[in-house]
């Protein structure tokens, strides 16, 4: 059976719980403009960025696009004093809201797992500055003020209900949730089952990496059943925060991915699990998914990442996480029609695709 005239990923128009990363580490991406209208011609509407890129604002303006925008790492310390941070919202935030949807702000990025101790001790204070900014500008209410943080803040991921944060960090994680529980700010975390599998792959499961449905594995002290690692992780992360003496605060999944090409040493990088990893997660999503622990919560997730970018540091992975190549192609198949897999990038992105039923 074949679906007609399907859009790549037309179940986002479905999906509310999805959204994608748009990097910009590239030097061959396009401008923002044509990215939204391939964002738009995907029914796209949750979009998170890594910058407060004045461009993307400005070309995101009444799209009806949820956005949420980052304070890198190193303006950090500027933003500890009151009057810089509400200099910086009323720079980069106020002048672009409500006509650009700006739902979030991401302060700094997996911060918690770096090596330096200074700005893990200057990241709450900013944070508070920022979201006491925001109230003063009348936007408290509307943006959120939280951080993504890496899977690897956590002494023990699994099983899921072993869940805890590792020792160094504690009282920084301790400050953080208290933060996030008066401001009813979700947790976010960058979480990669790739990774996990990469590191032991006689160890773990490619299925329940990429999300296949498989056997259950079955969490020995709450008998809860996990089909797929990524719920896994993210129940973890709640079990971790339990034992801070933290219940109730929503984790939204800030990045996840899997590579469609690495280097020699990259266990399980190809296009075939890439392409498998994406639709499974889509399909969950369509199905409103919540994890084991809160199967009646939909848990929001943000795929990494919208491009490939050429320009990124590190293995050959780094640079191959997107859905599409810069000039509009898909980065792989995704069991598409092979006439209709692209959209172009230099005229109005609004292709139908055809989709077969038993790539879905």
């Amino acid at each position: 059976m074949i679906h007609s005239f399907l859009l790549f990923f037309l179940s986002f128009s479905g999906v509310r719980s999805l959204g994608v990363n748009y990097g910009q580490v590239g030097d061959n991406l396009p401008s923002p403009d044509k990215v939204l209208e391939l964002l738009t011609s995907l029914k796209i509407s949750k979009v998170r960025i890594y910058d407060t890129n004045p461009q993307i604002l400005t070309s995101f303006a009444n799209s009806n696009t949820e956005l949420v925008v980052t304070i890198e790492n190193e303006m950090l310390t500027q933003l500890l004093d009151p009057q810089q941070a509400l200099q910086w919202v009323a720079i980069h935030i106020k002048p672009y809201f409500p006509a650009v949807r700006i739902t979030g702000i991401a302060v700094g990025n997996e911060i918690f797992t770096g090596n330096d101790t200074v700005l893990m001790a200057n990241l709450i204070p900013a944070m508070i500055a920022i979201h006491e900014a925001l109230g003063e500008l009348g936007l408290g209410s509307y943006i959120h003020v939280s951080t993504p943080t890496s899977l690897a803040v956590l002494e023990e991921s699994f099983p899921p209900s072993a869940g805890s944060f590792k020792g160094e960090v504690s009282s920084y994680i301790s400050q953080f949730l208290q933060f996030l529980s008066r401001t009813k700010a979700p947790f976010w975390i960058n979480a990669y089952p790739y990774f996990a599998y990469k590191d032991n792959p006689d160890i773990i499961s490619l299925d329940y990496a990429l999300l296949n449905p498989m056997t259950y594995l079955v969490d020995p002290s709450t008998k809860l059943n996990y089909d797929n690692m990524l719920y896994a992780q993210v129940d973890a992360v709640i079990f971790g925060m339990a034992r801070l003496g933290f219940d109730g605060i929503e984790v939204r999944v800030s990045e996840t991915g899997w590579p469609s090409k690495g280097d020699l040493d990259e266990i399980g990088a190809n296009s075939e699990n890439a392409a498998i990893y994406n639709r499974n997660l889509l399909r969950r999503q369509l199905a409103n998914e919540g994890t084991p622990l809160r199967p009646n919560s939909r848990l929001e997730v943000y795929l990494f990442a919208l491009f490939n970018e050429d320009m990124k540091p590190g293995p050959t992975s780094e640079r191959n996480y997107g859905l599409y190549h810069p000039d509009g192609t898909m980065a792989y198949n995704m069991g598409l029609s092979t006439s209709s897999a692209s959209i172009s990038l230099s005229s109005s992105a609004t292709k139908d695709i055809e989709v077969a039923d038993e790539s879905w």
